[in-house]
């Protein structure tokens, strides 16, 4: 049993989730991609995309994958969508008030980050080792919300690097927390380039993956209890019968990225990718 399950804490986090019917299609117009193994086409910043649909679904949703738009299956808002369309904006979308869009475009990539960050905040707040650091992190995420409330122009405005800096200072006494209950050395690959590295079996509980770089890696069978994989890279690493369970700060988003199996074990609140 991982730790943050022996808290008996609901992970969800539901607002902290994308909910697509309250968006106005965001992350398919906002932001730009670039033809590649990710993307079929090349699309602009503010350009909507072809295969979006008038009222903001996605015309192949469905097979998204096969039809080259497997980035679209990794992205994660964080729930950052619904926030600027619904609290942000008021209900009004870019089509109908175009006046607006470009102001709406700028807004969302920032409440993506202020999400992301709650997401973290939030999950570190399950996990009683980290409790010396509670009070400073739930006086982080009451700030974060704040923020995430405020009007388009505050938005915009933001120092997001220095909120990010500040608050991993947290995350990483979190990290520091956490991993220092478990027993034995621990390995520290902060940044490290683990691209297409064979680490299949490996003994990486309680590690640092911070910001690894583990694209294309082996790591079937790895033991990453209580790693603290954020922002580690695991675009096609293979993770099939790893164990995930109790890693810190992992997201759907690196889920999804990856390749696993039935036999992977993850932590709780996260769901196993439909393409797994």
């Amino acid at each position: 049993m991982s730790q943050r399950q022996a808290t008996g804490t609901d992970d969800s986090r539901p607002d902290l989730r994308a909910d697509c019917g309250n968006c106005f299609g965001l992350c398919c117009v906002a932001l730009p991609f670039a033809a590649s193994a990710d993307f079929a086409v090349n699309k602009d910043a503010g350009t909507p995309c072809a295969n979006l649909k008038a009222d903001f679904s996605c015309g192949i949703h469905a097979r998204l994958r096969q039809s080259g738009f497997s980035g679209c299956t990794v992205f994660d808002c964080f729930g950052a969508g619904q926030k600027v369309s619904q609290l942000t904006f008021g209900g009004r979308d870019w089509r109908r008030e175009p006046g607006g869009a470009r102001q709406m475009f700028e807004v969302f990539p920032v409440m993506r980050q202020l999400h992301e960050l709650l997401w973290y905040v939030s999950e570190a707040l399950t996990l009683p080792a980290a409790r010396p650091v509670h009070t400073e992190l739930r006086r982080a995420r009451t700030e974060i919300d704040g923020l995430t409330r405020g009007s388009a122009d505050s938005l915009t405005g933001l120092d997001v690097p220095a909120l990010r800096a500040r608050v991993n200072t947290l995350l990483l006494r979190t990290s520091e927390l956490v991993r220092e209950k478990v027993p034995g050395r621990k390995k520290d690959h902060r940044g490290a380039d683990l691209m297409g590295a064979r680490l299949t079996g490996a003994k990486l509980r309680g590690a640092s993956l911070r910001g690894a770089y583990l694209i294309a890696a082996d790591l079937r069978k790895a033991d990453l209890r209580e790693a603290d994989v954020i922002g580690a890279d695991f675009r096609d690493a293979d993770l099939s019968g790893a164990d995930l369970t109790g890693a810190i700060f992992l997201t759907q988003a690196q889920l999804n990225a990856a390749r696993g199996d039935g036999t992977t074990r993850l932590p709780a609140g996260l769901e196993r990718p439909a393409h797994w």
